[in-house]
């Protein structure tokens, strides 16, 4: 992706966040994406969980998940609906978004040898600004259930950890 997209995928990044934060719609359980959270502080809150849990002599479980490859599972129509049902975007800033995801294409070149292209109706521009986030977005359900039936949760970005004290 050129240099110049990618400033405009951070200036549409900090528009959501702002939406986003400002309506606290992100799983509280994410550290991605929230002003004073980063890997360390998700890490920092793992690490005392689990001393706290040791300290009372109780066992953790712990499932450790990297959904970075769900990228490309990402379905569009279930990404769009999901923006607009659950965290309100609307109009032109959904109209956008749509655009962005939808009528990509790709095709592979081998030797100078470029295969037939072919339309994606699944997944996020790799490398890109946006993606990490609107994958987050997508997967704001599954939180939901999660939340409903363990603990606690530990998640940044595509990188989830579901333990139970």
């Amino acid at each position: 992706m050129s240099f110049v997209f990618k400033l405009v995928e951070r200036a549409v990044a900090r528009q959501i966040l702002s939406h986003v934060d400002s309506f606290k719609l992100m799983p509280p359980c994410q550290s991605a994406y929230k002003p004073g959270h980063s890997t360390e502080t998700a890490l920092v809150k793992l690490h005392s969980d689990i001393c706290m849990a040791m300290d009372r002599q109780q066992v953790t479980l712990m499932v450790m998940i990297d959904l970075s490859a769900a990228f490309d599972t990402i379905d569009h129509h279930i990404l769009l609906h999901r923006l607009t049902s659950r965290f309100g975007i609307k109009g032109s800033a959904w109209d956008w978004l749509k655009s962005y995801l939808t009528s990509r294409s790709q095709s592979v070149v081998v030797n100078g040898v470029s295969s037939p292209s072919v339309d994606l109706s699944f997944g996020v521009p790799q490398g890109s600004v946006l993606g990490p986030l609107l994958f987050t977005m997508y997967i704001a359900p599954l939180y939901d259930i999660i939340d409903k039936h363990l603990q606690l949760v530990s998640a940044y970005a595509d990188d989830q950890s579901i333990y139970q004290l």
